[in-house]
């Protein structure tokens, strides 16, 4: 098993930057991917970052952050890090990270094992 936990969520004017940790324990060496993801009350969950855990650090955004946020990874520390930077109203939400050590039937990476999350609150 893997655990992830996340930190560094917090209330940011409009404009503001942030950053979110995710610590990974456990069975790491089996990592393919760690990613973050968001959600807000009644609706569907968003994957916003993704990076390749295993070999180039290959990342994926979503549109809605493209250009403003980043992924990144440290290895041998085991962690991974958002950087929310341009933070608008509509990014506030409750961020996630999850690990993927497989994939799925449709080729992407699944995701197993979740953090319980960090709020990140953007005042306009």
């Amino acid at each position: 098993q893997v655990q992830v936990s996340e930190s560094g969520g917090g209330l940011v004017q409009a404009g503001g930057s942030l950053r979110l940790s995710c610590a990974a324990s456990g069975r790491t060496l089996s990592l393919e991917a760690m990613g973050w993801f968001r959600q807000t009350p009644g609706k569907a969950r968003e994957t916003v970052a993704v990076i390749n855990w295993k070999s180039d650090g290959r990342t994926y955004y979503s549109d809605s952050v493209k250009g403003r946020f980043t992924i990144s990874r440290d290895i041998a520390e085991q962690q991974v890090y958002l950087q929310l930077t341009s933070l608008k109203p509509e990014d506030t939400a409750r961020y996630y990270c999850a690990a993927s050590v497989g994939y799925g039937h449709d080729g992407d990476y699944e995701y197993h094992y979740w953090g319980q999350g960090t709020q990140v609150t953007v005042s306009s």
